[in-house]
């Protein structure tokens, strides 16, 4: 227990806090933990679930993309002329096609950065503005609500009781989660992405092959890019050029929250999952409170603040009568 803790601490906070959270919303609001809120809760945040997971390869690999919401708005519009295409499709022609248009734009970005040596932040801010014009103009912003039956259907795929059904989305985000874990934990790529992001200079000497490992990193964020694109219109039943526009930065710091470091070599699933989470109860308590809409972010800082505090304290030691703090501060 007490080598688990010490190894998962990040993912050990983040569930104190989210318990205490839970609780606190629970005793203050009855209606927070009632089955239909809390299934609005993982309906409505499944998309950002599976952006993190797919943000995760790319900050474990050392790089930063904050360019997947308008990937994922490219993606979903292009697939969407793809399906009226053909005539409909169904939902496995809008896996491929969406898959493909999302990795497709995350390896325009792995060829910017391994190709020119630019750093990744400054490339994915300008393929973000890039993509995000060329969308706006081509569409002149129009909307398509003339969608396929089958990828407006609302669909069950559990239940939490009384108005409280999971839909599509969640499955989604389960299959993207055991993907990417599997990816990361139980592959030798998984491995090498681990060893890049930690040393990019060690790994090549290792005989990593670092530009590939990029492409991977990349793709596979284009790719989750894609699928959340292709599971928003489930939710919106629409498609809207700038409707996903916006997110980046929730997400960028739900999985930073949840454990993955900036600069690389460290992260996991479950920490995204919670730190994505974690935000969302945090905007979902507020408004059943009745607190101004202005205090969102404001509050939201303070707790994503109070989140990263607790790294100063070691979860295993303190719950096992040990030191509890993790190590010296230096204020020299």
């Amino acid at each position: 227990m007490r080598d688990y803790l010490r190894t998962h601490q990040g993912e050990m906070r983040l569930l104190v806090v989210l318990a205490a959270l839970t609780i606190y919303l629970g005793i203050a609001s009855p209606i927070f933990l009632s089955a239909g809120n809390l299934a609005s809760l993982l309906n409505n945040n499944a998309v950002n679930v599976i952006w993190a997971v797919g943000l995760l390869v790319v900050l474990i690999a050392g790089g930063i993309d904050i360019s997947f919401a308008v990937g994922a708005s490219v993606a979903q519009y292009l697939t969407a002329l793809a399906l009226i295409s053909i005539g409909g499709g169904n939902w496995f022609f809008g896996l491929v096609f969406a898959g493909i248009f999302g990795i497709a734009i995350g390896c325009i970005n792995a060829a910017l950065i391994a190709g020119f040596r630019i750093i990744s932040i400054v490339v994915t801010i300008a393929t973000f503005n890039a993509l995000f014009g060329l969308l706006m103009f081509m569409t002149s912003g129009k909307s398509i609500y003339d969608l396929p039956d089958w990828w407006t259907d609302r669909v069950a795929v559990a239940s939490l009781g009384t108005g409280g059904a999971l839909t599509l989305p969640v499955a989604g985000m389960v299959a993207a989660m055991a993907a990417t874990w599997f990816l990361i934990s139980r592959t030798t790529i998984g491995r090498q992405i681990y060893a890049f992001g930690d040393n990019p200079e060690g790994a090549r000497r290792a005989g990593v092959a670092t530009v590939k490992m990029q492409f991977i990193a990349y793709g596979w964020t284009g790719l989750m890019a894609g699928i959340g694109g292709l599971m928003q219109v489930n939710l919106a039943q629409e498609v809207v050029p700038n409707a996903l526009i916006g997110r980046e930065l929730d997400v960028l710091a739900a999985v930073v929250l949840g454990g993955a470091r900036l600069g690389g070599g460290r992260g996991s699933v479950l920490g995204c999952f919670l730190g994505v989470m974690l935000v969302a109860i945090v905007q979902n308590g507020l408004n059943l409170l009745g607190v101004s809409p202005y205090a969102f972010k404001m509050l939201i800082g303070l707790t994503i603040l109070a989140a990263i505090s607790l790294s100063n304290f070691d979860l295993g030691a303190l719950l096992t009568g040990g030191s509890r703090r993790r190590g010296h501060v230096d204020n020299h």
